[in-house]
């Protein structure tokens, strides 16, 4: 009967939610935009930037690794000279390469793009390389690896008034790009028209595979459309239609998709119109419609630009902004999602 009810524990404690913040004590007193990978021992590898506050020429982008023991204290990695850092994306090549594509300048109408990649899971890291103009890599959110190699990065402009996403598109392992685009949307979708001058559109595509070369990129979007807006390629990202809405509210915030194993979607979102809060969980079987089934955050504050995969066993890995002061980390068991 011990055995049986010490069985019975260990499978709760197993199949338990797991919600921590990275760190109590983070080295910055601002910090947004996180990213997160699990590595091919188990280990998860999470990266952010911080500094004293969002554009400031003091934020760099920084990391921090969780073994079996938890999270390591965390520790900066890359550090622009006097300028601005934003968005780190970690994710792994078909290669087995590990990257890390950040951006930096003064704003986000007019910056740059970096990247640096690891041969040892994030333990050292290769010089960073500048991007050529017009090259950003994965804007926020992962990029989409298929099963072939080809990587799809998600990328986006904003500009004065006129925000789109573009597809960067490497058959290479990155090595060289295509760049596809823009994928906009139409003045139509807005309700009330923006006025002139104020930013209009879409940014930040997170990307599924539907399967059969069909690919669908799902947005954040300007106020004035309000909802996450959607896009399809049913050529692997050669070419896209119309821009429509979902059925989702969106309050110009970033989001995550990502397709499980068992071919159904899961999103993690801001269920409002306005501000930042809550932060969501939605399901969906076929992309169109989808179920909010579970909150991350309710409460007063900013609870936003999630990042989302699924685990090598099955269960959901989350980061995600915890008031613009800690890193929060999610992981949801695979089975609390409904059917």
């Amino acid at each position: 009967m011990q055995l049986l009810l010490l069985a019975m524990l260990a499978v709760a404690i197993g199949s338990a939610q797991t919600a921590e913040f990275i760190s109590d004590h983070m080295p910055t007193a601002s910090c947004h935009a996180s990213t997160v990978v699990e590595l091919a021992n188990g280990d998860l590898l999470a990266s952010w930037f911080g500094g004293t506050r969002e554009g400031a020429p003091d934020v760099a982008i920084w990391q921090s690794r969780r073994t079996e023991s938890g999270w390591s204290a965390p520790y900066r990695v890359i550090r622009e000279p006097e300028i601005a850092t934003y968005n780190p994306v970690l994710f792994h090549s078909a290669d087995g390469l590990l990257w890390l594509y950040y951006k930096f300048g003064p704003h986000p109408s007019s910056w740059s793009a970096g990247r640096t990649y690891s041969h040892d899971e994030g333990r050292t890291w290769a010089p960073v390389e500048h991007l050529p103009a017009g090259l950003y890599g994965p804007i926020r959110a992962k990029p989409l690896v298929l099963a072939d190699g080809t990587i799809l990065s998600g990328s986006s402009v904003e500009s004065y008034e006129s925000w789109a996403c573009w597809i960067e598109r490497s058959t290479d392992q990155g090595k060289t790009w295509q760049r596809i685009g823009p994928i906009a949307a139409p003045r139509s979708l807005a309700h009330p028209q923006p006025p002139i001058g104020e930013p209009y559109g879409i940014i930040q595509p997170s990307l599924v595979d539907l399967g059969g070369k069909h690919i669908r990129l799902y947005a954040r979007s300007t106020q004035e459309i309000a909802r996450i807006c959607q896009a399809d390629s049913y050529n692997n990202g050669l070419t896209w239609s119309e821009v429509k809405v979902t059925e989702l509210p969106n309050p110009n915030s970033g989001i995550d998709v990502v397709r499980l194993r068992d071919g159904r979607l899961v999103m993690v979102y801001n269920h409002t119109t306005k501000g930042r809060t809550p932060l969501n969980l939605a399901v969906s079987h076929d992309g169109e419609h989808w179920k909010d089934f579970d909150a991350l955050e309710t409460g007063p504050g900013e609870y936003s630009y999630p990042a989302l995969i699924q685990a090598r066993n099955g269960d959901l890995l989350m980061t995600y902004t915890w008031r613009r002061k800690k890193i929060r980390f999610v992981r949801y068991p695979v089975g609390k999602i409904p059917r």
